[in-house]
């Protein structure tokens, strides 16, 4: 198993190219389902949840290509095709290894008239339920059994005749999963208290580039209008703004000056908006997003909350990047109970945070030093890599397979500005 070795101390200068989005590609990819025509998508990662998802879309007989793919390219393109699906099941032994596979629910229904899913294996980071999920599909007129660890939905003769549906809660996966079936419904759906994350917003696009009528793309509340077949279409991943967060805050921590080629500011107000309270500078464009940290960092409090609130995929690093700043900050998680597990391998570098519940408050400016530290999902693993540059002395992060899920290729990229990193074989 492959380790990262950091030797700290480096300020990060240069270019960083953003690559697309992991959590806008694993709801984009399931969008071929819908359709028997060629669906390409354009800067989709090269991540192992990419793999894994075409993978389970193997399972139904999608057949993929990859056009024009180079080595030293980030991204790439994926042509999908769903002519003919010969299976209407994901197992357990492909579903487990990724919640996002639930995701096939939806379109799989909507095109097939029926799907069998296996449900979800546990969530390191907290309770993630899908009865929301299976709620909208109800609402739509599907008949959802649970049966030996599997959702079995089944549509009407004739389709899903489409309905209303009002999320309790904000619930990013069930929008997603709502919105692809709704898509081919047989009459006008509509989502209340919708979710409205960019990602959202990049699966309505592709949508609409493959034939469908949605009202509100964007807002809180989605009308759509069903349609008797979609087409295919090309469409190009939006950027990650997780990953762009995440090198901003790598840049900051080490008093750097990083180009964010490719990030678009518009989709990161929050997470820009507390940067710049930390006193990071911060200046866009239209081609990316320009992060220098030439002063002392402040102290500041965030709150995680639903888009356009802050992130919770940015909470971990923008509190490795607090360890650092001056005075003590609180941080609020609200959107999944169990997300601060990286604070012990955070205190073993020197930090000094102090959790109580959902609640982390970190004391600063404490130097950071280097440690042996285990990653212990996606997020918590780039808190250690940020925390990593700016200790003095070796860091080793372990349990890579965490990291490689949503970062492309992470230590070439900041290799590219100046970072003393490499990724070396476990003894």
């Amino acid at each position: 198993m492959d380790k990262l070795i950091i030797r700290g101390g480096n300020r990060l200068s240069g270019t960083i190219p953003i690559s697309g989005a992991k959590n806008a590609a694993l709801t984009l990819i399931p969008c071929a389902l819908l359709t028997e025509e060629p669906v390409t998508l354009r800067n989709l990662p090269r991540l192992a949840d990419i793999d894994g998802f075409q993978h389970l879309m193997g399972q139904f007989g999608v057949a993929h290509t990859i056009q024009g793919q180079r080595p030293e390219d980030f991204g790439r393109v994926v042509t999908l095709e769903a002519t003919r699906l010969t299976g209407t099941v994901a197992p357990y032994e492909l579903v487990r290894k990724m919640r996002a596979s639930i995701l096939v629910l939806g379109p799989m229904l909507a095109r097939m008239g029926e799907a069998t899913v296996s449900l979800p294996g546990g969530c390191a980071i907290g309770n993630r339920p899908i009865d929301l999920h299976l709620k909208a599909l109800e609402a739509f007129g599907a008949h959802i059994e649970l049966a030996q660890g599997y959702v079995k939905a089944s549509a009407p003769d004739g389709g899903l005749p489409g309905g209303d549906f009002d999320f309790p809660i904000v619930s990013v996966g069930a929008t997603e999963n709502a919105l692809m079936a709704a898509v081919l419904c047989n009459g006008t759906s509509r989502l209340i208290n919708a979710a409205r994350e960019p990602e959202i917003v990049d699966l309505c696009r592709l949508l609409t580039a493959m034939g469908a009528e949605i009202e509100g793309i964007g807002t809180s509340e989605l009308t759509i209008h069903g349609a008797k077949r979609l087409h295919g279409a090309t469409y190009r991943v939006m950027p990650d703004r997780i990953e762009a967060g995440s090198y901003a805050c790598a840049a900051a921590i080490t008093g750097g000056d990083v180009r964010l080629e490719g990030a678009e500011a518009e989709d990161m107000g929050s997470t820009l908006h507390a940067l710049r309270n930390i006193g990071v500078e911060i200046e866009s464009d239209k081609k990316g997003i320009d992060v220098r940290a030439n002063g002392p960092l402040k102290a500041h409090n965030l709150t995680t909350a639903p888009f356009p609130g802050l992130a919770t995929d940015m909470q971990a690093q923008l509190m490795s990047l607090l360890t650092r700043a001056e005075g003590t900050s609180v941080l609020k998680e609200t959107i999944f109970e169990n997300r601060f597990m990286h604070v012990p391998e955070l205190a073993r570098m020197g930090a000094d945070i102090e959790t109580e519940g959902r609640t982390a408050i970190v004391r600063g400016p404490v130097n950071l030093t280097g440690a042996e530290v285990m990653a212990t999902d996606l997020r918590a693993s780039m808190s250690l890599v940020i925390a990593g540059l700016a200790a003095e002395g070796e860091t080793t992060v372990r349990r890579l397979y965490h990291l490689d899920r949503g970062y492309e290729r992470l230590e070439e990229k900041l290799q590219l500005v100046g970072a003393d990193i490499e990724r070396v074989g476990d003894d």
